[in-house]
């Protein structure tokens, strides 16, 4: 049975890659370490390296609880420390009295150097400051030419790895029923929501399924899958239990706030 039957046909270009960097580690014994992957990648790259005898797999993202992590495929004989995942802490500090500042703020002016979101990680607040993680490689780059967020002038600086802001990684499980895995069925369920109100979320490119917009109701979602409402925080369909007996699918998720 090919592996690409276990995904979506949108996801087998990721799955070839990951395919890829598993042989060129079985053939030529060196290590690779990946950018940042979000948490539907690493469940991928998790399932098709699996428990493989000749490659090991570890993630980091910088602490415990980090949603996007970079991962290092390795050797079986060697092994790996948090060094070798190559990354930076940056504070950046602004003036909070007089100005006000929120993550989609920092996400933007990141984005608007020029930068891919896999060159860096998780976005973290605190009081008057934010910090994010980045690639090592870019570190310089960030430090040169990230001055402003918006209007504002803000201070950048590199920072410990052990000084990063305590992270929440709180999945409250829910099990219930539903009427069928269409999208708009779904997200009325998840979020609490009539389907008549959930229809404009996902109209309106408000709805992420695996850090996707998609914007068609009758998409099904499947197990594993994240899904995200701008505003109304983050769910993972965690998995499927047959059917009840007026047969309406049993499910559990994951519910979690945005930051």
């Amino acid at each position: 049975m090919s592996v690409f039957v276990h995904f979506r046909k949108e996801e087998h270009a990721f799955v070839e890659q990951v395919m890829e960097w598993k042989k060129a580690v079985e053939t030529k014994f060196e290590r690779k370490l990946t950018d940042f992957l979000d948490p539907r990648e690493q469940d991928i790259l998790s399932s098709v390296v699996g428990k493989d005898e000749t490659v090991h797999l570890s993630f980091w993202g910088g602490a415990e609880g980090c949603e996007r992590k970079r991962a290092i495929l390795y050797p079986f004989y060697e092994e790996v420390n948090r060094e070798d995942f190559e990354l930076t802490l940056f504070e950046m500090t602004y003036p909070s009295k007089f100005v006000t500042i929120g993550h989609r703020d920092v996400l933007g002016s990141l984005t608007g150097l020029g930068l891919k979101r896999n060159k860096y990680g998780d976005i973290l607040e605190g009081s008057g400051c934010f910090q994010f993680v980045t690639v090592e490689d870019i570190a310089l780059f960030i430090e040169m030419n990230l001055q402003k967020i918006g209007k504002a002038s803000v201070s950048v600086e590199k920072i410990p790895m052990q000084s990063m802001l305590p992270i929440e990684d709180n999945w409250e499980e829910v099990q219930t029923t539903v009427s069928s895995f269409r999208l708009d069925v779904m997200i009325a369920e998840m979020y609490r929501l009539s389907r008549s109100k959930a229809a404009p979320f996902i109209e309106k490119g408000r709805v992420k399924v695996n850090w996707k917009t998609v914007d068609q109701a009758s998409f099904p979602l499947q197990e594993g899958d994240y899904v995200s409402v701008r505003g109304l925080g983050r769910r993972k369909l965690l998995n499927s239990d047959g059917k009840t007996k007026k047969g309406r699918f049993k499910i559990s998720y994951g519910k979690k706030q945005d930051p």
